[in-house]
């Protein structure tokens, strides 16, 4: 499978509220951080509470790749999500850092500014 295929799956598995499924793209000793999150969460463990909480918070939410630029180990994603809040689609673009080992995710930081979705869910 090719980067660019990877990248459309793993997206995809965000949505839908199937937080095992999110879980197979990444390794066993996998790292991810998030602007929601305060710190670095490490392995799967962490990763499945973190995904379950999250994912069931936000299941309709709808993420697609913009522009993937190939790195050494992975690849810098430029990406756009759709976010139900209320009767609201909120549109927001960020960017995440992903590096792979052996085919799955083993770094994934992810960076946007949260300040238009907490405007959206503070005033519905």
């Amino acid at each position: 499978m090719n980067t660019k295929e990877f990248i459309d799956q793993w997206l995809s598995a965000w949505t839908g509220n199937h937080p095992q499924k999110l879980l197979d793209f990444y390794t066993e000793e996998a790292s991810y951080c998030d602007p929601a999150n305060p710190v670095v969460l490490h392995g799967r463990e962490q990763l499945e509470k973190y995904f379950t909480k999250l994912l069931r918070k936000n299941p309709n939410w709808v993420w697609t790749a913009s522009e993937i630029i190939p790195t050494e180990k992975g690849c810098t994603l430029k990406w756009r999500a759709q976010i139900p809040v209320g009767e609201k689609l909120l549109e927001i673009s960020g960017l995440d850092i992903v590096e792979f080992t052996n085919g799955k995710i083993s770094r994934n930081e992810v960076y946007f500014d949260r300040t238009p979705w907490l405007q959206a869910l503070n005033n519905p």
